[in-house]
């Protein structure tokens, strides 16, 4: 099957259960087993933060003894809001529901030295998540600064949809003119919240969303990366 690989499935296995997402379940266990009365404690929350995104790149290649096929994408930076609620249940720890919407500009191209076949298409894509972390703070709830890790899932439903293009030679293997999907992802969150009120807090955060790669499933030849989304953040919290 043209695309798969099993030594990146691996990898990805490995990742998804290595040692720092071990290591944080060890973490997370400990602290609820041996501070059960803190539990009792719950802050809510909720939030807007807005801020950069920006998607990893692809490309592909097949070469024989007659030809060279290559195929790549370069997205461009793009805006992006994210809505958060949740609540902090523990001293050090938060379990948050994200709404996040980004959109970012992508060229695709592909060239064919065989038939001297070649495109380039600009296209405007977007993402919706729906994504629930856990976050683990290494600060008390109240501390002026809190650092935190965390992890979550969800589902990303991503959109692509050609704007125009802009090189055209020969018969090539066009992308299709709208393609979409909702594919379940890993989410990474890191970041700090800087409290100025006891009800008011600052945000900044970076994370990184990792799913199925729909641009690259659509070059031809295919890239083999997954879809990795990198989200630069700052905004506001208010807690009840």
């Amino acid at each position: 099957m043209q695309g798969f690989n099993p030594v990146k499935i691996n990898w990805v296995s490995q990742y998804l259960t290595g040692r720092p997402l071990r290591l944080l379940f060890l973490v997370v266990l400990e602290l609820v087993l041996y501070q059960t009365p803190a539990l009792a404690q719950r802050t809510p929350y909720v939030g807007v933060l807005g801020g950069v995104s920006t998607l990893s790149a692809d490309a592909g290649s097949v070469l024989t003894s007659q030809s060279l096929l290559t195929s790549s994408y370069k997205p461009e930076n793009g805006p992006l809001v994210n809505a958060v609620a949740g609540v902090h249940f523990h001293e050090y720890l938060s379990l948050q529901f994200n709404y996040v919407w980004n959109r970012n500009h992508v060229t695709m191209n592909s060239a064919s030295s065989a038939s001297n076949s070649f495109y380039l298409q600009q296209r405007t894509s977007s993402q919706q998540s729906a994504i629930v972390d856990l976050l683990v703070y290494f600060r008390r709830k109240n501390s002026r600064l809190r650092p935190y890790l965390g992890v979550g899932t969800g589902v990303v439903h991503f959109s692509s949809t050609e704007e125009r293009t802009t090189a055209l030679g020969g018969t090539p293997v066009l992308p299709p003119v709208h393609f979409s999907s909702t594919q379940a992802a890993l989410h990474v969150p890191v970041g700090i919240d800087l409290a100025v009120t006891r009800q008011l807090a600052i945000r900044y955060s970076f994370s990184e969303t990792i799913r199925h790669n729909d641009v690259s499933e659509k070059l031809s030849p295919p890239g083999e990366r997954s879809l990795a989304s990198f989200y630069n953040l700052v905004g506001v919290l208010i807690r009840f």
